[in-house]
């Protein structure tokens, strides 16, 4: 449950990305996906995850050993952003332009641009 690997309560993931609690525990009960904004959201969220994986994957610093970049990223994605004007990473991820947005920010701290 990608709630709990990223420690955020499944409601305020529901909320980032755009679907009702009703609505997303009644897709999960009958194995089906959210579709339409939701699901791009949720995929969003997923390709996120994928980034900081990588990031941590190719650190050569110590600290990357055993690193939880899933947790890491449920933290940073709520904490306010300088270089989003002072936002929330989370506030973004219920468009493909913001998730597009926050990759491109995850990918800057990668290079280095932003620690």
């Amino acid at each position: 449950d990608l709630s709990k690997r990223m420690e955020i309560p499944s409601t305020r993931i529901f909320r980032i990305i755009g679907v009702p609690k009703a609505t997303a525990e009644k897709k999960a009960s009958a194995k089906e996906m959210v579709a339409g904004r939701g699901g791009q959201a949720a995929i969003g969220v997923l390709r996120l995850l994928g980034i900081a994986q990588e990031i941590v994957r190719d650190s050569t610093a110590t600290e990357a050993q055993g690193f939880d970049a899933a947790k890491w990223l449920g933290q940073w994605i709520e904490r306010p952003q300088p270089s989003l004007g002072g936002r929330k990473p989370a506030d973004l991820l219920d468009t493909p332009t913001g998730v597009e947005i926050v990759a491109r920010l995850l990918g800057s701290i990668q290079s280095g641009a932003f620690q």
